[in-house]
């Protein structure tokens, strides 16, 4: 991109309608990075891009009919590119797929993209949108494989990042970008990047654990029911599972035996008709006998006497 003008316009206008896709598909190589890019269907192909450079923020406004375009590994290995790119998307729908997640863009969204990465942008209709263009240098490279294809939309921090590139991008394309801004575009760009990636970040220990303690709370009722189980319900692995738990001192067999002595102290103080073996059979234990193993050694008395004391 370093031979892009600071200024420039392009449009297949320029160009027979039997050579347009053609002439776009060498127009955002120029613009933007290196891409293989397709049209998704047969209708004429038109496209236009309104590119400015501020310093190290390149914005470009795509105004162009339905595509796919694709960064591949190919093209990565051959072009050594680093930068790090925003989609906001102004009309139409757009999505960005990369590291294994997928942004849909309607209007007002915003998505990252890192180009020494795969990704793909598709389109299956006309659209319009601003591109965002910074070198990776710019910006903290631990932050940024957290933060792609993550659609940021909606009101709050992120629509205020959103209409300052929008208006910035105006004010440029009219002729008099404004001076002295390209730190504080720099510096919401880097926001917005923090945003996304808090959106994507793994979820903490203790909210790992809140599920975990939930999904046990959900099979405690289940006779036998394996940790793998718990683990797949609570979407974590069976290692996490128990390093969650062990962080705090618990372990899966104490807590679900928590759980089935609270169920079973409830019902024999509140359901007085139900028989022991019922007790024991509703909270998950194994069999009447395995109950009343499990209920002496927490209370140092049997499940009936514990009845008839009135818990």
């Amino acid at each position: 991109m370093g031979a892009t003008p600071a200024a420039a316009a392009w449009s297949t206008a320029a160009v027979d309608q039997d050579q347009a896709f053609d002439y776009w598909r060498d127009l955002i190589c120029d613009a933007f990075v290196q891409l293989s890019a397709r049209p998704v269907d047969d209708r004429p192909f038109a496209g236009a891009i309104e590119h400015r450079a501020l310093d190290d923020v390149e914005l470009s406004t795509v105004t162009a009919d339905a595509q796919r375009v694709d960064r591949t590994r190919g093209l990565i290995a051959r072009s050594h590119e680093d930068y790090l790119l925003a989609s906001i998307q102004l009309e139409g729908v757009g999505q960005v797929r990369q590291d294994g997640r997928v942004a849909e863009l309607r209007a007002g969204a915003m998505a990252f993209y890192d180009s020494t990465r795969p990704y793909t942008l598709e389109f299956d209709d006309h659209f319009r949108q601003l591109v965002i263009q910074v070198p990776r240098s710019a910006v903290p490279r631990a932050a940024v494989r957290d933060a792609t294809a993550t659609a940021l939309a909606g009101p709050g921090p992120a629509r205020l990042v959103t209409d300052f590139f929008v208006g910035l991008a105006r004010e440029s394309a009219q002729g008099h970008p404004p001076s002295g801004l390209t730190p504080h575009a720099l510096g919401l760009f880097e926001f917005a990047l923090g945003l996304a990636g808090h959106a994507t970040a793994p979820p903490s220990d203790a909210a790992v654990r809140e599920r975990v303690r939930r999904g046990i709370a959900r099979a405690a009722d289940e006779p036998g029911v394996s940790a793998e189980a718990i683990a797949s319900a609570c979407h974590v692995s069976r290692r996490t599972l128990f390093r969650v738990l062990a962080a705090e001192g618990e372990t899966l067999s104490g807590l679900l035996r928590a759980e089935r002595l609270r169920r079973a102290r409830a019902l024999l103080r509140e359901r007085p008709e139900l028989p022991v073996a019922v007790v024991a059979a509703r909270c998950g234990f194994g069999g009447e006998a395995q109950f009343h193993r499990t209920f002496r050694d927490a209370t140092g008395t049997s499940p009936g006497v514990f009845r008839a004391r009135g818990g």
